[in-house]
């Protein structure tokens, strides 16, 4: 049995060490055929470093290692070209004088390594003529590889100042690389965003984005049948169906994938956690949720144009933009009409819905010891279909939330705050729970299936309208035909921005 290549992230280690790898050198040929210039944005922890480094051993003519691979029997192993690989992934950049160091060491390593003495004291200067030098010196164009582009940025992106100066400085080095044109054969760029061209990379019209284009959705990531293939003897006894549920999903408008990350962590030990989600935390976008005062829900399930999906910048940021391109979102569905493209965007997985919300919830109601044993309460109330527990619990969401944090908020304001606690308890528990599951009636606020047992659950606001009670609302729109035969259970939920809860729980089954 192989190694699982946890934390590797370089080609050359990770076939030297015997590891299981899953083979993308076809996707390397075609690219290599088909242009020069390429930009592609994936998640963190994606396996795009390691991408980088099997495009590396390639173009240094490590032949070798591609024993076995596509990529022996398809390329060029006679000519060799220097590479520089560049990488903002390891660390956190706080100011541009780090950011300036860091870049200062980068050159610095590659002029060691090509035996190069630097004649200009300026970075900018430094890179073009570490690209010039080894065209001359090795008689073949550069190959540059830029990892982890936008770190620095992202690291940054709580302080706009800070992170527009560091932006600046690196749309200073990228520029280069517009200049270099004559010197270069080979260019792949990657991060988790999409900053516009104009911000970063602005005169470099041929390097194209690759993100979406179906032919590469794989491009990093597992699917299901390299799962199935490479992995084979780490896969008895594992339930395959659970496995897709909890980790696979990731689209990019071709074949779904699996994070690698996630998944060889799960083979490893065989028990189902957010191994991802645990390695970094979405404060930011938790905060752009509350200032934003989105309805939670709707995050489930969100159409979008191209304007989302697409680049944006750090003084437009939108979150629905930011969760697509940092992976809690992905492309469930895509349609084109004339000019205008519609993307609907939902969780990938059940870790991404459960732990994402979690932390919205962490958030919403600032009383974590409470929401904990709420939530435990929760699931004992639903195994015994206890209702009138159900109840309590939903005014103790609510109680349990200090009315400090009512005072310094503006959240418990609007409608979709309350449906979106009741909903993040649920989701953050891995439970089956859709919002606004469509009907020919009409749209049902929630809709939990456990067990056996389907609840349907409408919320109102009673200071925000004047029409009749949530349950009347279900029974008149008749939204209970949909499951005609199953056993259904009918909640109306009325809250009370005033009171700052529950004054109305009603429910009946059909």
């Amino acid at each position: 049995m192989k190694k699982l290549p946890i934390g590797i992230q370089t080609f050359e280690k990770l076939i030297e060490s015997n590891c299981y790898y899953v083979d993308k050198t076809r996707f390397i040929s075609e690219l290599a055929q088909a242009g020069d210039y390429y930009f592609l944005s994936r998640p963190r922890r994606f396996g795009k470093s390691l991408f980088l480094s099997t495009i590396k051993a390639a173009y240094q003519g490590k032949k070798d290692l591609f024993q076995g691979q596509y990529l022996f029997d398809h390329w060029d192993w006679d000519r060799t070209n220097p590479v520089v690989h560049i990488s903002f992934g390891s660390g956190v950049l706080r100011t541009i004088e780090e950011l300036q160091q860091s870049f200062t060491y980068i050159l610095s390593e590659h002029a060691k390594e090509y035996k190069i003495s630097f004649s200009y004291d300026d970075l900018r200067s430094r890179f073009a003529e570490l690209i010039h030098t080894l065209c001359r010196q090795f008689g073949q164009k550069v190959v540059v590889l830029v990892d982890e582009y936008d770190k620095p940025i992202l690291d940054n992106i709580e302080k706009p100042a800070t992170a527009v100066e560091i932006r600046e400085e690196l749309k200073n080095y990228y520029s280069v690389i517009k200049d270099a044109d004559p010197y270069l054969e080979f260019v792949f760029i990657t991060g988790v965003s999409k900053f516009s061209k104009v911000s970063l990379f602005s005169g470099l019209n041929n390097l194209k984005d690759i993100t979406l284009d179906k032919r590469f959705s794989a491009i990093c990531g597992y699917t299901q049948q390299e799962l199935e293939t490479v992995f084979v003897d780490r896969l008895d006894g594992v339930d395959k169906d659970q496995v897709q549920q909890w980790y696979n999903g990731y689209n990019w408008l071709g074949d779904e994938v699996y994070n690698p990350f996630d998944i060889l962590l799960y083979l490893d030990s065989k028990e189902f956690r957010n191994y991802w989600f645990e390695t970094g935390t979405p404060g930011f976008l938790v905060k752009l949720l509350q200032e934003g005062r989105y309805s939670i829900p709707e995050v489930e399930d969100l159409t979008v144009g191209e304007e989302i999906v697409g680049s944006f910048d750090i003084d437009s940021i939108v979150a629905e933009a930011l969760l697509f391109q940092t992976g809690y979102l992905t492309i469930r569905g895509f349609s084109q009409t004339g000019a205008f493209s519609r993307y609907r965007l939902g969780y990938p997985n059940m870790e991404v819905k459960a732990s994402l919300t979690n932390s919205i919830l962490n958030g919403l109601s600032q009383a974590r010891l409470a929401k904990t044993r709420n939530q435990s309460d929760l699931l004992d109330a639903l195994s015994v279909n206890d209702l009138d527990k159900l109840r309590e619990l939903f005014q103790a969401f609510f109680a349990s939330i200090p009315h400090d944090w009512y005072r310094k908020n503006q959240l418990a304001g609007y409608e979709g705050y309350y449906a979106s606690i009741v909903y993040c308890y649920f989701a953050a528990l891995g439970l089956d729970v859709h919002p606004e599951e469509p009907t020919n009636k009409g749209r049902m606020d929630l809709t939990l299936r456990f067990e056996d047992r389907i609840y349907l659950i409408e919320f109102k606001v009673v200071e925000l309208t004047d029409q009749a009670g949530a349950l009347e609302q279900i029974k008149a729109r008749g939204y209970a035909e949909k499951f005609a035969g199953q056993e259904v259970y009918l909640i109306g939920v009325e809250f009370s921005s005033e009171k700052r809860n529950i004054v109305g729980f009603e429910w009946e089954s059909v």
